[in-house]
């Protein structure tokens, strides 16, 4: 029995030594897809974080070129594409340089689409015969004249008063002008009344509880709040901190009712920055009109908005205010 035993050892130790030359066999036959499935799980979610990086630089360089035209001036929209597109991509994560191809503008909407690409150099994918891959991203921004929304101020003011102070073209001036409300500056709007309609005092009804905003929509009409004092849902912090501010007011062309009942008829919207304001009590800046008048200091000017509190439409009028929107 005890001789049996060293030779038992010996033949399983030459069974062993056959095994794990199999297995090398085996390792080195399930390599090749092990690498695959590696460069699937590594490579691939690269080029999707390459991709979502590439489309954010899109998006910003559609937005600064449909800024540029829709402030009248599309300029060298190409250059703004790249460098936007440099300035937002990331060529350090693995991709080469990214690139903007020219983009394309299109009218009626109007509209223009930037396309970036980039070249993404993989780890793994190599070993399958997969060295590189392109990734491109198209972004897509609408802009036209705004047709309904929210104002930061339930205020509106008169089409002949905007025409008067513009000459009837686009706002292209920072000569601050000081509108007294409900009466005429130096426009001649009002007539020898002063009124637009008796005890509409330009303010509209908020859109309820303490909020200091108004809702409205080109061609509906809308009630004013009577008093020449602020709606009541505006508080002195509210309108305080509209000062240096560029906001989005609503023009109206047709007003009429008296007191309670007054009403203003939405025309288009307008962009006025103000730079001052006296409605009365607390509610001053630094008395731009005085005695018993009720006023706003400010200009009209260009202006474009990407904020989304505005819709557009291509019906809506221009009045040198445009609405930006991401389609993609």
């Amino acid at each position: 029995m005890q001789r049996l035993i060293p030779a038992l050892r010996a033949r399983v130790r030459r069974r062993l030594a056959g095994e794990r030359g199999a297995a090398a066999v085996i390792l080195s036959v399930l390599l090749v897809p092990l690498l695959g499935f590696t460069a699937i799980a590594v490579d691939v979610g690269a080029l999707y974080a390459d991709r979502a990086r590439l489309q954010v630089a899109a998006d910003a360089a559609a937005l600064a070129v449909a800024r540029d035209c829709a402030r009248g001036a599309c300029g060298d929209m190409q250059a703004t594409a790249q460098e936007l597109v440099d300035a937002n991509s990331d060529a350090d994560a693995g991709a080469g340089a990214a690139t903007a191809a020219p983009p394309v503008l299109q009218s009626a909407p109007t509209r223009v689409t930037v396309t970036g690409s980039a070249p993404r150099e993989h780890w793994f994918a190599p070993v399958i015969g997969h060295d590189s891959s392109s990734v491109s991203a198209t972004a897509t921004v609408t802009w036209g004249a705004p047709s309904g929304g929210t104002a930061m101020l339930p205020l509106i003011f008169s089409w002949c008063e905007w025409q008067a102070q513009t000459g009837g073209g686009m706002p292209s001036t920072t000569t601050q002008r000081t509108i007294v409300l409900p009466k005429k500056s130096d426009t001649g709007c009002t007539g020898p009344s002063h009124l637009f309609v008796p005890g509409g005092f330009g303010w509209l009804e908020s859109d309820g509880g303490n909020t200091c905003r108004a809702t409205t929509r080109v061609g509906h009409r809308y009630d004013s709040e009577p008093g020449n004092n602020p709606s009541q849902g505006c508080s002195v912090g509210d309108i305080a901190a509209l000062v240096g501010r560029t906001v989005l007011l609503p023009i109206f062309d047709e007003a009429g009712g008296t007191g309670s009942g007054a009403w203003y008829e939405v025309y288009g919207y307008a962009a006025f920055t103000i730079t001052g304001y006296h409605f009365g009590g607390q509610y001053d800046s630094g008395e731009p009109c005085r005695g018993e008048d009720r006023c706003i200091r400010g200009y009209f000017t260009r202006f474009v908005d990407a904020s989304g509190a505005f819709d557009t439409s291509t019906d809506a009028p221009d009045l040198g205010a445009s609405i930006l929107r991401l389609i993609r």
